[in-house]
């Protein structure tokens, strides 16, 4: 049953979260308009585009990313407030233990926490497909991009080759398609150039041959000069960068995992480490909390810009240390589970003795 310190402390750390995160989202816009403005301008994107097309859902995303640190530096701001008032100080000579003193912050750590996974899973994935759709037409300038030498398992056993893809016009050249058995190739497509219909959802192919070989070594050749097919592979992922993983929601990541454990690119460990940062989020965000509730609730020599300068260290550390690893686990040189949860399990032992070395 909470009491009534329980919502003083609740509403305050909230409060001043709220705060904190209106004027650091004003902040991020002014900044990303300045940057972004000649784009809008040369692009000619409508206010309209620009607000409920990019900003409405890049500000969730930004400020979904930074969570963990947000919420750090609102418990140092406020928790040092208190100290500086010798609030925790009466609280502790009343017979209130500082266990007793955490559980507020903690309660609203595990509802920050669990709200950060909610968005991070499904939320900020519907929003940010929006967000890639708008910066590829207006940033990105996507339409002039264009691949070469692309190699590809689209099935098992089944590969992919094409010589260029320029997504300008949805059209490649030189496209080869093996179907491997046993080691020999039971199947061989070659096309000079071939298009994309996104409409359809098919390829269609010009000036095609179509080679099969049978068991007993006889082969049937198909010349054609067009042709429509489904090739099971969507050109968007010629053109995938790795911030737009975001757009993923949980399924859709999932099943991106075994579909790059099939083609054998190497880029599984990027989306399965991806997988593993959003289940263990939460729980950066729950252990920050607590280390800030310990660094900053006695009261020090330079009152709160001493706490303000131990918190803003600690949380940059702590961000390094995450993406550091997570560099590891992405390319594959380190276990992807491992590589996400070695920093909590880093600052686990610093949190226990921040925690004995708080005021009690």
């Amino acid at each position: 049953m909470l009491k009534r310190l329980d919502w003083y402390l609740i509403k305050s750390f909230m409060t001043t979260f709220a705060v904190a995160l209106g004027l650091f989202t004003l902040i991020i816009i002014i900044f990303d308009v300045s940057e972004k403005l000649d784009e809008f301008v040369e692009k000619h994107a409508s206010l309209r585009a620009i607000v409920v097309g990019y900003y409405l859902n890049f500000i969730p995303f930004i400020l979904n990313l930074f969570s963990p640190v947000f919420v750090f530096l609102t418990v140092i701001f406020f928790t040092s407030k208190l100290a500086g008032k010798s609030e925790i100080v009466a609280m502790l000579a009343s017979g209130i233990t500082y266990n007793r003193f955490l559980r507020p912050y903690m309660l609203v750590a595990v509802f920050f926490g669990g709200l950060s996974f909610f968005l991070n899973a499904w939320v900020i994935p519907r929003s940010d497909k929006l967000r890639v759709e708008f910066e590829n037409f207006y940033i990105r300038n996507a339409k002039d991009e264009s691949k070469s030498n692309i190699l590809r398992q689209i099935q098992p056993g089944v590969v992919m080759s094409l010589g260029s893809f320029n997504r300008m016009d949805s059209s490649g050249f030189n496209l080869s398609i093996e179907w491997i058995e046993k080691g020999r190739i039971v199947k061989k497509l070659y096309a000079e150039r071939i298009s994309w219909s996104a409409k359809k959802q098919k390829w269609r192919l010009v000036n095609y041959r179509y080679r099969q070989v049978y068991p007993d070594g006889t082969e049937n050749l198909r010349l054609g000069e067009f042709q429509d097919t489904a090739i099971p592979f969507n050109p968007i992922d010629f053109f995938r960068r790795d911030d737009d993983v975001q757009s993923f929601n949980m399924k859709e990541l999932e099943t991106y995992i075994e579909l790059e454990k099939m083609r054998g690119t190497g880029r599984a460990f990027f989306y399965i480490t991806e997988k593993y940062r959003r289940y263990s989020a939460p729980f950066s965000l729950i252990l920050l909390t607590f280390i800030g509730v310990c660094v900053s609730s006695s009261k020090k020599r330079g009152g709160m810009g001493v706490n303000l300068a131990a918190g803003l260290f600690i949380s940059f550390a702590y961000l390094f240390i995450i993406q550091w690893f997570i560099s590891y686990g992405s390319n594959g040189s380190l276990p992807p589970l491992l590589a996400v949860w070695l920093p909590n399990l880093f600052f686990l032992p610093i949190a226990l003795f921040l925690y004995k070395k708080a005021q009690k």
